[in-house]
């Protein structure tokens, strides 16, 4: 993705009033990601493209994801090292997954210490519909936010997984490791439908630039969960 494209739509990730500070991760395939804007704020924003909990190398993941300092210190380092892993070729991604396991049973990945909110406000994402093993992949305007819930499930803050509207629990670890042992859950909750309009309004040239740079960002339709 050219470097202006990929940062335009991973800052587009965060909340308006903490962009300017945010840090930029952008992935060079031969690498991994890299700092392409330093931050002032503590904030940083990338476009995810590997899911580890698959075991699988996808090319058409495509998630914007805006993290607070919290986030940048517990949970960013995943995503730098699953990259890295990958782009180094000398890891399968079934590899990629068995190391990720191991490091968060070890400790050397840690849950979120304190309450926040990993962001994902961008008005288009391409990701699993569902936790593993479903395969499931599409496009879809869903902004939200999902607020750290490590270790939760359903039950435990009365969530209805089928609710139209949220809150939702997700937590695609819990497939690997097992309830209550998935340090990675979050509590999500989409925007009301007025400000998901604006969201979606505001940034219709983006939209238009991605849908012109790969087909994977035409919409397959309106779903509002995954």
């Amino acid at each position: 993705m050219p470097a202006d494209l990929e940062m335009a739509f991973a800052l587009t990730a965060l909340p308006a009033t903490v962009r300017s500070g945010a840090a930029v991760y952008l992935l060079d395939p031969a690498k991994g990601y890299y700092v392409a804007r330093k931050g002032s704020n503590g904030f940083a924003c990338l476009i995810s493209r590997t899911e580890w909990e698959w075991g699988n190398f996808r090319n058409d993941l495509f998630a914007a994801m805006g993290f607070d300092p919290e986030g940048v210190r517990t949970i960013l380092p995943i995503y730098r090292d699953e990259a890295a892993m990958r782009a180094s070729g000398k890891f399968t991604a079934l590899q990629v997954k068995d190391t990720i396991l191991n490091r968060i049973r070890k400790g050397i990945y840690k849950a979120p210490a304190k309450g926040g909110i990993c962001y994902m406000l961008a008005p288009v994402m391409r990701v699993y519909t569902g936790n593993p093993p479903s395969e499931t992949v599409k496009t879809m305007n869903m902004p939200h936010y999902m607020f750290y819930a490590p270790y939760l499930t359903d039950a435990d803050v009365g969530t209805d997984p089928n609710s139209p509207n949220g809150p939702w629990m997700v937590n695609p670890d819990e497939a690997v490791l097992g309830k209550r042992k998935t340090p990675y859950g979050y509590l999500i909750m989409p925007p009301n439908e007025k400000e998901t309009a604006k969201i979606i309004s505001d940034n219709k040239d983006l939209l238009k630039k991605l849908a012109d740079y790969s087909p994977y960002f035409r919409m397959d339709g309106m779903a509002m969960r995954h």
